[in-house]
């Protein structure tokens, strides 16, 4: 079985990311950093949010490709996410 290439070191999991935002903002929320300290949660925060806006895009154009049709027009359709009843 082929092994798979490790893609951990050049884009985070979301999730991850995620996980340490919701961590930045309970300490930001706990009111028990130094304005400084602060400022440097939300830096923080910041960061993990243009990194897991990029994880997204790059999964969107990852949908777009395999939406792609044969003679190369892309064919865009709705995502149906989890829930959707149509």
């Amino acid at each position: 079985m082929p092994a798979s290439p490790d893609t951990s070191a050049a884009a985070p999991r979301f999730d991850d990311l995620l996980e340490k935002l919701r961590g930045l903002v309970d300490r930001l929320e706990s009111g028990n950093l130094s304005l400084e300290d602060s400022l440097l949660c939300f830096e923080a925060g910041m960061q993990l949010c243009k990194q897991g806006a990029g994880v997204l895009d790059s999964a969107e154009k990852r949908v777009e490709l395999l939406l792609a049709s044969p003679d190369g027009a892309l064919k865009t359709a709705p995502f149906a996410g989890m829930g959707d009843t149509e």
